[in-house]
């Protein structure tokens, strides 16, 4: 989309829409060595409380950490083995708040629509000739606000800017369009695609599609058949870097909320396991009451030892704030589990109202 604008001289000037997708570099890591220089150019681990020797997962790791194949996600335990010498340091929310209300109000300052996603990342809807000088002047003006770096992706939609993102790290800018989406991301894996994890592209692998290039060419009555009505013109769509171009200011709303724990030694007996299931689901009932937005759906999260994650949910019988009645769909999920195994992790959620 191209508007017209008027110059000092009276000249008319065009400037089009585009959409950036700004994402700090290493963030938690990068504020952490913000606050301790001495890091710098280390591996630097946060996880957890910052103990390898606990049960717990990389919230993040710097670049140096990354090279040794420590990614977030993973146990520390791992992490620990892949580099021995390390820095672990445990998660400082806090601080990580503090810095993001930093970087996004300096966001708010541009001539932009802002959504942000998280502590870490946002996009910008924003109308310029030049979107590599405005992304390079966000970049510069992050940077003098806060100490931290950030990487730019542009794009003609939200999708093309967030893929973007990924070929300008760190520190740089990069932009995908409809011009060059199939010779950046023609032969790509589908997993390339935000939106598309490892689980789906084993199952387009299993359909013969292995690039991005060969999803974007699939008969969409085809893929309708194998993926459902919905999902697989949209994996289509996907293929073909098909997404919104409008970035909203809305702010997020959360659809539900969520608590649970992980276990430093394994739990065997499914008694105790339910009381701890009961403890997450009043807590997460707590987060919905403090919303005004009744309870709809209950999760139940399972991490079977040493690491194989399984869910289940279940719809409340009607909307309500009732702790109890929560509690007890959250434990009557656990029957879908296998109690003969030992568990590392539990975790309850509570979707939501949507808000009024």
């Amino acid at each position: 989309m191209t508007c017209g604008s008027t110059t000092p001289g009276g000249a008319r000037a065009l400037t089009s829409a585009w959409v950036l997708h700004v994402d700090l570099d290493q963030f938690i890591a990068a504020v952490e060595v913000l606050r301790r220089p001495e890091l710098a150019g280390k591996p630097v681990v946060v996880g957890g409380r910052g103990d390898p020797t606990e049960r717990g997962v990389v919230s993040t790791a710097s670049y140096e950490a990354r090279d040794h194949g420590v990614g977030s996600g993973m146990p520390l335990r791992v992490a620990a083995k892949k580099i021995p010498d390390a820095i672990f340091l445990p998660v400082d929310k806090d601080a990580y708040n503090e810095a993001s209300d930093v970087v996004m109000n300096t966001l708010r300052s541009f001539d932009a629509v802002v959504d942000v996603l998280g502590w870490d990342e946002a996009f910008l809807g924003v109308e310029t000739d030049d979107p590599e000088s405005f992304a390079r002047r966000v970049q510069a003006a992050v940077l003098d606000a806060t100490g931290l770096h950030c990487s730019v992706g542009i794009g003609d939609n939200i999708l093309r800017a967030k893929i973007a993102t990924g070929f300008g790290k760190p520190r740089g800018v990069f932009r995908l369009t409809r011009d060059n989406w199939f010779a950046v991301m023609g032969e790509r894996d589908p997993a390339a695609l935000w939106g598309i994890g490892s689980r789906t592209a084993k199952k387009l692998a299993a359909h013969d599609i292995h690039t991005v290039r060969e999803l974007a060419l699939a008969p969409v009555d085809e893929m309708a058949r194998s993926f459902g009505p919905k999902i697989g013109p949209w994996l289509v769509g996907l293929g073909r870097g098909a997404a919104t171009a409008t970035v909203t200011g809305e702010p997020w709303v959360a659809r539900s909320h969520s608590r649970e724990t992980t276990f430093q030694h394994n739990v065997a007996d499914w008694d105790e396991l339910a009381e701890h299931v009961r403890r997450l689901a009043a807590q997460a009932t707590d987060d919905v009451r403090a919303e005004n937005r009744e309870g709809v759906r209950v999760g139940l999260k399972i991490r079977y030892a040493p690491f194989v994650t399984h869910t289940a949910s279940a719809p409340l019988v009607e909307p309500t704030f009732d702790t109890s009645v929560i509690a007890d769909t959250a434990v009557a999920l656990l029957e879908r589990f296998d109690h003969e195994r030992e568990v590392r992790l539990v975790g309850v959620r509570v979707e939501m109202t949507p808000p009024h």
